[in-house]
């Protein structure tokens, strides 16, 4: 059965892959996944991935860390235990806000940077543990592979991939792939 096989086109160079995405993109044929050693700046565009939205989780995480820590200070210094420091009463927080200024950046920092972390990992699933998914262990040192589904086109879509510059060409079935 023809549907569950992919075909792995291996390229040597990022500059050629990335001609080689944009011609098999010309053809209409449907990439699954490139895998590269290094990120290949373009590449997503090159694939017409949607682009991330990641940034916006980073600012939401961030006003997040700055809104705990303006409440935090806030009990902590004005009403739970408020302090005469160096002579300055603790009579209110917009009184004290200058001295809090740095926590309140290092707060956002500090929550904007752990939960993206978090986040990606849950994103891209990336377990503790997990093995990993990679097709062809030279793809973490010098080679970069392409992944295409083959849907009874396998004559023409290798003749296509050894006219865009592939190395070399192997079909595999897609459950032996992972």
């Amino acid at each position: 059965m023809e549907a569950s096989k992919v075909i792995h086109a291996i390229y040597t160079d990022d500059d050629i892959l990335m001609s080689a995405v944009k011609s098999v993109k010309a053809q209409k044929h449907h990439i699954e996944e490139i895998y590269t050693p290094f990120p290949v700046h373009g590449l997503d565009k090159a694939m017409g991935l949607a682009p991330t939205r990641i940034a916006i989780t980073a600012f939401l995480y961030g006003l997040v860390g700055l809104v705990v820590s303006v409440v935090m200070m806030d009990y902590i210094m004005i009403e739970d235990w408020p302090q005469d420091i160096g002579g300055k009463p603790s009579f209110s927080y917009l009184e004290n806000m200058p001295a809090f200024v740095p926590i309140m950046f290092e707060l956002t920092v500090f929550f904007a940077a752990h939960l993206m972390v978090i986040t990606f990992y849950l994103r891209s699933r990336m377990w503790p543990f997990k093995k990993a998914e990679n097709p062809d262990p030279r793809t973490t040192d010098d080679h970069f592979l392409m992944e295409i589904a083959v849907h009874g086109n396998t004559d023409e879509l290798e003749n296509l991939l050894k006219e865009t510059g592939a190395v070399e060409i192997n079909i595999i079935d897609k459950e032996d792939a992972h």
